[in-house]
């Protein structure tokens, strides 16, 4: 299962009611944290979950409404005994940016890697854990994320017996590995079924509508996606800024095939209740939600 939180959902601004951009990931122990505006450790904290088992960060990019929590959340980590290194991912100048902030995070007691993003498209692998990060089109360079769990197929114990492979083997071969016993050589797709369908979310804010939104958003469990303005007449503003409106947002998901679920984030300051326009939302895609500060999913896999 893949845990899912949008722990703030505002943006340019903290309001009394609404924390800046951030989105938390919890897979089989791995929790991978979407940018990290200000009121982020504050989310987590109202939340329940803590911030040292985070493991990798992602940045969208360098405005301040999606970074600046970064150094408080560092300090909680360190003050925490965190010894573990963290991985930081994001654009081209991610190492210079985060090293500034630093400045008033000295001496951390575990060290930050970096993996700065080049390429329109980029696909990292953890185990059966994908993160796909793609160019978006906002005022500065950014990009949108994927986060993907791979399922395997099941194995099959009576093809295993009908080939006369040795039971010891199964384990490795269930798990990948190539087995030599006996002058004989053993390879996965002898037992293992299809690969299955996994999870799959993706998040992007701060940009105008891209043809790689469509295309990584495509068989997503959840899209998380901007929506800076409810109001269409907003549009000329969303354009300028290279900012998207609700309606917008819709239109993605409704052209992304295979989408299941829609929520909107990153609101403007001036949209203090998305809820009054959700009705023409859901007249493009009708499961549509107003994301929240602390709106959670559990996602489960298929049933087979």
């Amino acid at each position: 299962m893949l845990d899912i939180c949008l722990l703030g959902c505002g943006g340019m601004m903290p309001l009394p009611y609404r924390y800046l951009t951030s989105m938390m990931a919890r897979y089989n122990g791995n929790n991978i944290l979407i940018d990290c505006g200000e009121g982020t450790q504050i989310a987590l904290r109202e939340k329940g979950w803590s911030p040292n088992p985070i493991g990798i960060i992602c940045f969208t990019h360098f405005h301040a409404d999606h970074i600046s929590g970064l150094p408080g959340m560092l300090l909680t980590m360190g003050n925490a005994e965190r010894k573990e290194p963290l991985l930081l991912i994001g654009p081209k100048g991610l190492e210079k940016t985060v090293k500034a902030l630093l400045t008033i995070a000295p001496e951390l007691p575990f060290s930050i890697e970096y993996r700065e993003l080049n390429e329109k498209q980029e696909c990292l692998e953890f185990g059966d854990l994908l993160i796909h990060a793609f160019r978006v089109q906002h005022n500065i360079v950014c990009y949108g994320y994927s986060i993907e769990i791979k399922r395997k197929g099941r194995f099959d114990a009576q093809a295993a017996k009908e080939q006369n492979i040795p039971l010891k083997c199964w384990n490795k071969l269930q798990h990948g590995e190539t087995v030599s016993m006996d002058g004989m050589v053993y390879t996965p797709d002898m037992v293992m079924g299809a690969d299955r369908r996994g999870l799959k979310v993706t998040y992007t804010t701060d940009t105008r509508p891209t043809q790689s939104i469509v295309e990584n958003a495509k068989g997503s469990d959840l899209f998380i996606c901007e929506g800076m303005y409810g109001e269409a007449e907003m549009i000329t503003k969303a354009k300028s800024h290279k900012h998207m409106t609700f309606l917008e947002a819709a239109e993605l998901a409704a052209q992304a095939d295979g989408v299941k679920e829609l929520w909107l984030t990153h609101y403007s300051p001036s949209l203090p209740k998305p809820e009054p326009y959700m009705k023409e939302v859901r007249k493009i895609f009708e499961n549509a939600y107003p994301g929240k500060d602390g709106k959670t999913v559990t996602l489960l896999f298929d049933e087979d």
